[in-house]
């Protein structure tokens, strides 16, 4: 017997752009070479500087990865005057949230993470063929590991 997913029938989420996920709280941003590509076409910079100026490597448990730096706030990097400064060339990570695994591993993780971000429950209704859409996207853009 198959256990139904408990998004099946889809969730509600928009994003309020209240900016809880880019700003006042340390966490990473990890990027995968189509973030990179995205985000130096964007920014209209040389790979190895957009590199050394927006970007560290961070050691998250067994691999290294790149991440998006933070300001000496926390803020993201890519944070300036009320909003993302690439918010068209925003990474995945970024684009798809809340639609990862992590917050779709169960209903409980779902409720937690609404706890935080107001657009989770509310706004239109995004289908599992939608939010399938956006788990696959990670796959097919795998983080880089340095």
């Amino acid at each position: 017997m198959t256990q139904e997913i408990f998004y099946a029938r889809g969730l509600r989420f928009e994003c309020t752009r209240c900016s809880k996920c880019c700003r006042h709280t340390p966490g990473y941003v990890f990027l995968s070479e189509v973030d990179i590509d995205r985000l130096v076409s964007a920014l209209s910079l040389p790979r190895q500087t957009f590199l050394r100026r927006y970007c560290h490597r961070v050691r998250y448990g067994p691999v290294r990865r790149i991440s998006l730096r933070e300001k000496p706030n926390v803020d993201c990097i890519l944070w300036d005057d009320g909003g993302c400064s690439a918010y068209d060339a925003r990474p995945l990570q970024c684009r798809s949230f809340p639609f990862w695994a992590s917050c779709l591993a169960t209903p409980e993780e779902w409720r937690d993470h609404g706890q935080q971000c107001p657009g989770i429950g509310t706004g239109r209704l995004h289908t599992l063929r939608e939010i399938e859409g956006w788990l696959a996207l990670r796959t097919e853009e795998p983080l880089i590991e340095a």
